[in-house]
């Protein structure tokens, strides 16, 4: 466990999410940091798991049950429970509690646990009550909307006010921002061809800014972008919004 001599008495439990933990561990960190300044104890607990949402999504809610389970059983004694991702967010928060019902004796655990499921920049505006985060960054960038973010979690400008904080950091709006880049989890594996069709599109808004970086808050979201650009031979960097926030995208020599 992590503590922070200017604790609130609040202890949140960081839920990493696979694609953090296996791809970009470093988001992992940002949230930590982010979350310690704020003032609150943050502890990892070391046996989490998937969220559940790749097997919720291609239909498997029995499994999707086990792993809100597992959920439970993590989480359940800390006051809050932040994600950096809109997607694994909105699965605990928003269906989680659509997978039991009244007769579940799981049903008033996992009903209070995603009340207290928060991702992670909502957590720090809505519930932390931040509105700026000090730091220099003399850099552009541009902001795509994650769509279970935007869409289940109404994650919008929450992102933008902390960013635009940073003294010397510009947001270059892009076209389509709220389109979704074409990642979908699942969606990119069962359809391909459509999906290469959302990311080249995405990328050409993301390039028509002339922005030094697409900055995002889902790693599986950042990914796609990445890739996308990297493919074409472009230098746009790709960062997750807690990487920017916590100035851990300056340690980035690309």
């Amino acid at each position: 466990m992590t503590e922070n001599s200017s604790t609130n008495g609040k202890r949140i439990g960081l839920f990493a999410t696979c694609l953090v933990n296996t791809m970009r561990p470093r988001v992992g960190f940002a949230s930590l940091k982010l979350l310690e300044d704020a003032g609150y104890e943050v502890s990892v607990p070391g046996d989490q798991t998937c969220c559940g949402q790749p097997n919720y999504n291609s239909g498997d809610r029995e499994s999707a049950r086990d792993f809100a389970r597992s959920f439970i059983d993590q989480f359940k004694d800390f006051d809050y429970v932040v994600v950096p991702s809109g997607s694994c967010a909105a699965m605990a928060k928003v269906h989680y509690p659509r997978l039991f019902d009244d007769t579940d004796p799981e049903k008033a655990d996992i009903d209070a646990i995603a009340a207290r499921t928060f991702e992670l920049v909502s957590f720090l505006t809505d519930v932390a009550g931040l509105t700026s985060i000090e730091g220099k960054n003399a850099t552009t960038v541009t902001y795509h909307d994650a769509c279970s973010g935007l869409r289940e979690l109404k994650i919008k400008q929450q992102p933008r006010t902390l960013l635009s904080s940073i003294d010397g950091l510009e947001i270059k709006e892009m076209e389509d921002a709220e389109v979704c880049c074409g990642f979908g989890g699942l969606f990119c594996v069962k359809y391909p061809d459509v999906s290469g069709e959302m990311v080249r599109k995405k990328s050409d808004e993301i390039l028509k800014t002339d922005a030094d970086a697409i900055v995002t808050g889902d790693v599986g979201c950042l990914l796609n972008m990445e890739g996308a650009l990297a493919r074409r031979g472009e230098r746009t960097r790709a960062f997750h919004v807690a990487e920017v926030l916590a100035g851990l995208d300056k340690e980035d020599a690309s």
